[in-house]
């Protein structure tokens, strides 16, 4: 029998890239171990989001600043915050990124895809993932192409190694040139706190590694199961690596190593004064 292909998101993948043991708590163990509080970050996140997504469901000659605050109040997420003033005052940043953000936007371009989920197979891999935008544009020589753009809103300004490095906009870019027919080699990160935009031009070769690295991650994720399926010791099998992250983790709680790490409060990451 042929060895099964690797149901994978970019999600999935780092998890296990970040830290093995996370990926067993989120993936493998059944029932999932008891996740901590929301973030009010993936809050903020998931507001910006589905508003932008929102934005585009919007007929054209409606697109205009004016709706932001109405389409933003709708998809707000309150969870994760501090007290109702932190969440007012990150409200009231996210809204001011939003208005200067659609500014800047055709109101009568129309995305390839808007949340779209796009999909690719290898040898190894049966990969999926949702691509926050994917631009319908004409690369140098008036040829069409596709261009992966992501939403950032974190607090660090990105640059170009950013966009470079990537493995999510990579195989996003690696599967929407499967499913549009058409080339798809620039990624964009688009960080609305600063209004920057980090770009990188992939070649093939460079798609290619990053598929190759992801394959890898699959295989040893593979491996991993099958040792723990054969008997062995998940905790073996799926090793912790503690780190800074682990304040940032939904399972340190749960985690031995990672319990003993400094712990991040669910606002950190929005605390900031505007």
């Amino acid at each position: 029998m042929p060895e099964r292909l690797f149901v994978c998101t970019p999600s999935k993948l780092g998890a296990y890239t970040d830290c093995p043991r996370r990926y067993r708590y989120s993936y493998v163990d059944r029932p999932t171990p008891q996740k901590g509080p929301p973030w009010a970050h993936n809050s903020l996140g998931a507001s910006v989001h589905t508003a932008l997504k929102n934005w585009y469901a919007t007929a054209p000659d409606r697109r205009d600043p004016s709706i932001v605050p109405a389409l933003l109040r709708a998809t707000w997420v309150s969870e994760g915050y501090r007290d109702s003033d932190q969440q007012r005052a990150v409200y009231h940043r996210a809204l001011g990124w939003l208005e200067t953000y659609v500014t800047g936007l055709d109101p009568a371009d129309e995305p390839l895809g808007v949340e779209r989920v796009v999909a690719a197979k290898t040898s190894v891999l049966a990969f999926n993932g949702r691509a926050d935008r994917i631009d319908a544009r004409v690369d140098d020589d008036g040829r069409p192409e596709a261009v992966i753009v992501d939403y950032k809103t974190g607090r660090s300004e990105l640059d170009a190694d950013d966009a470079r490095g990537s493995q999510a906009l990579a195989l996003y870019a690696y599967a929407a040139a499967r499913v549009f027919r058409r080339p798809c080699v620039r990624v964009e990160l688009h960080h609305l706190p600063t209004g920057t935009v980090a770009a990188h031009e992939h070649t093939p070769e460079s798609l290619d590694r990053h598929v190759g690295r992801a394959e890898e991650t699959a295989r040893d994720i593979l491996a991993a199961e099958k040792a723990v399926t054969a008997g062995g010791d998940p905790d073996e099998a799926f090793p912790a690596q503690p780190g800074t992250l682990c304040g940032w983790c939904d399972f340190r709680r749960v985690c031995p190593a990672g319990s003993a790490m400094p712990a991040k409060e669910p606002w950190t990451a929005v605390d900031r004064p505007d």
